[in-house]
C-alpha cells in the first residue's frame, strides 16, 4: 500500500514540476531581419502596434541613482499622497527601509488614502508577518502574488518581479530597486548596492497604473478604477515612452521579442547594464549578428558580489562565442550590481525590473518603461560610462582559462539555466 502512496506522491510532484517548468507556448525561435534603424519611424510604429501599448508623448523622468536618491523621493511621494497609492514590488525584506515604508504608508492609509501594496509571495517571505499585520490593521489592502496554496502549486514559479509605485495617478516610479536595506545609501561598499530607479510625469503614468492593475485583478478580481487612479493627465514635457509589460499568462515572450527588435534595429551601439545576464541561443546570435553589422556592445554585469552564486557560474559558460565576435563585457568591482538598462544608439533606453534571462523573458511577470529621447539616452550613456570606470575587462582569455571545477559546474546547471 505504501508503495502505491509513494508512486502518486512521486507522480504529483512530477507534474507539478512539468507545470512550473513550462515556458509559453509561442516562443520565438528564429531570427528578426534587420529592416530598419533604432531612430526610424518604423520601429516605434512596430514597437507600439505589435507589442504595445502605443508610445506617448509628453512626459518627463528623472532617473535616481543608489538609495541616498531613490527612497526619499519615493518617500517624498508617499507622504505627498491625496488619493491612491498603488505598490507592486518583488522584494520587500523587514529592516530600517522597511519600516519607513510601511510606516508611510500607514499614515497616509489612516489620514483616508486609498493604499493598495501587492507583494511577491517568495520575494517578501523574509518580512515579517507583524508588520504586514500592522499595515493591514491601518487600512492598507496588501496582497501576496501567487501565495503558496495546494489549488496555487501549478504557479509557483511565475513570480512578479514587477517594480511599480503610483501616486494619485499622477506620479510614478520604476527600476530595479527593491525595499530591503541593502540598498539604502551610496553604493559605497559590499553591504549597500548599486541599483537605479526613476521617476516619471505625464501620461505614460497611465500606463504604470494599468500594469499594477495587470496583477492586482489577476490576484484579487478587483478592478480599481475612477478618477482617484486614472486622473486626466496633462503633458509635462517632450519625451515619448511606453510601459511595456510581459508574463507569461498572456501566452508569448513578448519581453524577448521587444529586446530581439531592438538589437536587431541598433547599428551603431548597445550598452546593457544588468544584474544577471544569461542570454539564450538565439539572444546571444543577435548580439553577434549586430557585431558583424559594426555595432558595439559593452555588456557591464555583476560579478564576486553577485547574490547568487549559481547565476555566477551559470552565466558565463555562453559569453565565450560574443567575446570571440568583439563584445565586450565587464564586470563590475565595489559591490553587486543591481541595475537593468539598456541603450540603443544612444536613442532609445529600456529600464525597469527585466533582467536579461530566460526567467525574466518567459516566467516571470515584468514592466520595462522604454524611453525613446536622444538627451535622456546621453545622460544615461554617461552613467553607464561611470559604472564602467568601476568595472574591470573581462577578455576571451580569461573565458577560456577558467578553472575546470567552474566549467563543470556550468554544464551541471544547464538543466536548470532558464530558472536562475
Amino acid at each position: 500500500m505504501w508503495t502505491i502512496a509513494l508512486t502518486m506522491l512521486l507522480t504529483l510532484v512530477a507534474v507539478i514540476l512539468a507545470i512550473n517548468f513550462h515556458t509559453p507556448e509561442r516562443k520565438v525561435s528564429h531570427r528578426v531581419d534587420h529592416r530598419y534603424s533604432i531612430a526610424d519611424p518604423p520601429l516605434k510604429r512596430e514597437m507600439g502596434a505589435l507589442l504595445g501599448p502605443a508610445i506617448v508623448s509628453g512626459n518627463r523622468i528623472w532617473a535616481l541613482q543608489n538609495g541616498d536618491d531613490i527612497f526619499p523621493a519615493m518617500l517624498a511621494a508617499i507622504n505627498g499622497a491625496q488619493r491612491t497609492i498603488t505598490f507592486e514590488t518583488y522584494i520587500y525584506w523587514s529592516g530600517i527601509i522597511g519600516e519607513k515604508f510601511a510606516k508611510a504608508l500607514m499614515e497616509r492609509a489612516r489620514a483616508g488614502i486609498k493604499v493598495h501594496v501587492m507583494l511577491d509571495w517568495l520575494g517578501s517571505k523574509k518580512m515579517l508577518h507583524g508588520l504586514v499585520d500592522e499595515m493591514r490593521s491601518a487600512g492598507i489592502e496588501v496582497e501576496r502574488f501567487h501565495p503558496l496554496r495546494w489549488y496555487s502549486l501549478g504557479k509557483m514559479n511565475n513570480r512578479t518581479h514587477r517594480k511599480i509605485m503610483v501616486v494619485d495617478g499622477t506620479v510614478g516610479f520604476t527600476g530595479g530597486v527593491g525595499i530591503a536595506d541593502q540598498w539604502t545609501g551610496r553604493a559605497q561598499d559590499p553591504k549597500h548596492w548599486r541599483d537605479m530607479h526613476f521617476c516619471v510625469r505625464g501620461l505614460v503614468v497611465a500606463q504604470m497604473q494599468a500594469a499594477f492593475l495587470d496583477n492586482w485583478i489577476k490576484n484579487t478580481g478587483r478592478v480599481l478604477h475612477g478618477d482617484a487612479y486614472f486622473p486626466a493627465l496633462t503633458a509635462i514635457g517632450e519625451q515619448d515612452m511606453h510601459l511595456f509589460m510581459s508574463s507569461p499568462a498572456g501566452g508569448s515572450a513578448s519581453m524577448r521579442l521587444m529586446y530581439l527588435i531592438a538589437i536587431t534595429a541598433a547599428e551603431q551601439s548597445i550598452d546593457i547594464e544588468a544584474a544577471y545576464f544569461i542570454p539564450d541561443t538565439l539572444m546571444s546570435a543577435e548580439l553577434i549578428r549586430a557585431r558583424a553589422r559594426g555595432v558595439r556592445i559593452r555588456v557591464l554585469l555583476a560579478d564576486k558580489h553577485l547574490d547568487s552564486e549559481t547565476v555566477r557560474v551559470a552565466s558565463k559558460r555562453g559569453w565565450g562565442p560574443l567575446l570571440a565576435s568583439g563584445v565586450e563585457i565587464y564586470e563590475y568591482e565595489p559591490t553587486m550590481l543591481h541595475c537593468k538598462m539598456l541603450i540603443f544608439d544612444q536613442s532609445m533606453v529600456s529600464v525597469g525590473s527585466t533582467n536579461f534571462d530566460t526567467r525574466s523573458f518567459e516566467l516571470n511577470e515584468e514592466a520595462s518603461l522604454n524611453v525613446y529621447d536622444a538627451p535622456f539616452a546621453l545622460q544615461m550613456t554617461a552613467i553607464f560610462e561611470q559604472d564602467l570606470r568601476l568595472s574591470v575587462p573581462y577578455s576571451l582569455k580569461n573565458w577560456k582559462n577558467r578553472p575546470w571545477t567552474q566549467k563543470m559546474a556550468e554544464v551541471v546547471l544547464i538543466p536548470i539555466k532558464s530558472q536562475l
